[in-house]
């Protein structure tokens, strides 16, 4: 039987970055990361000052990604990284937002 939850099981993590994450290339970084680990989602800048993401993929990689973001790019300097997980909506790709 080809009917194994593995096959197709995806989720999704929906992430708030905080610290000094805008104008260090974050989100190229997050983004290029993403697309080389095969997950979906987007990344983009807040008015406030941190970064949101949200990742859709195989629940290791999307937590391989939710990890990655606690160091993020090298010029960057990461507070506090806040992740919730949904039901996934089924993104595509990956882009950065703006």
């Amino acid at each position: 039987m080809s009917d194994t939850p593995n096959d197709t099981e995806r989720t999704r993590a929906h992430v708030f970055v905080s610290g000094r994450v805008q104008g260090v290339f974050y989100r190229a970084n997050t983004r290029d990361t993403a697309r080389e680990q095969g997950v979906d989602g987007w990344v983009r800048n807040l008015d406030d000052g941190r970064v949101e993401a949200v990742f859709e993929g195989p629940p290791a990689l999307v937590e391989s990604m939710v990890e990655w973001c606690e160091s993020g790019s090298p010029a960057a300097e990461v507070e506090s990284v806040d992740a919730e997980y949904e039901e996934p909506e089924g993104v595509d790709g990956f882009e950065v937002r703006r």
